[in-house]
């Protein structure tokens, strides 16, 4: 099952414990944690963890919470955190998913504490392919504007994460 943002970053917060949707959606929401970066309405959160317990990646625990009913949290099984794992190191194959993809990634390891140099560094591998493939085909008419547009957006990704990787940035 091919998985959408919305689905590995329920899976990545729930690596880092188990939880019930309504904390996932708190730290998903526009003013949360992970919500600054980029958001998960709530609908989408418990969407993502019917699809991700359906692909048996999560499994639902019943759990005691005090005088009220009992709650259901959510826990990785061991393939859901292996699939999870190798996600968070994979590079954003477009410079368009920069914005989201990269930028979660970056977000969700830090979070642990986990050092984003591979990452960073297979990031740049697909940025520097992409300069060069724009650079050296400059097209003509709209095309000419359109390889300029692609190119100096992933100039200024490729400068971004040659940044990070030297530490020029927290």
């Amino acid at each position: 099952m091919a998985l959408a943002l919305p689905e590995w970053t329920v899976l990545a917060l729930l690596r880092e414990e188990p939880r019930h949707g309504f904390a996932i959606a708190a730290l998903t929401a526009a003013g949360g944690a992970l919500g600054r970066v980029w958001s998960v309405p709530r609908p989408m959160v418990y969407r993502a963890l019917g699809r991700l317990e359906e692909a048996e990646l999560i499994r639902p625990l019943t759990v005691e919470s005090g005088p009220g009913p009992q709650r259901t949290v959510y826990d990785l099984t061991e393939t859901g955190r292996a699939c999870v794992d190798e996600w968070l190191h994979q590079p954003a194959e477009h410079v368009r998913q920069l914005r989201s993809h990269l930028l979660v990634k970056l977000a969700l390891l830090h979070r642990r504490a986990l050092d984003p140099t591979g990452l960073l560094t297979a990031q740049r591998a697909v940025l520097a392919r992409v300069v060069a493939a724009t650079g050296a085909d400059r097209g003509d008419g709209f095309d000419a504007v359109l390889l300029a547009w692609r190119h100096t957006n992933a100039s200024a990704a490729l400068r971004f994460v040659d940044d990070l990787v030297a530490g020029a940035t927290p």
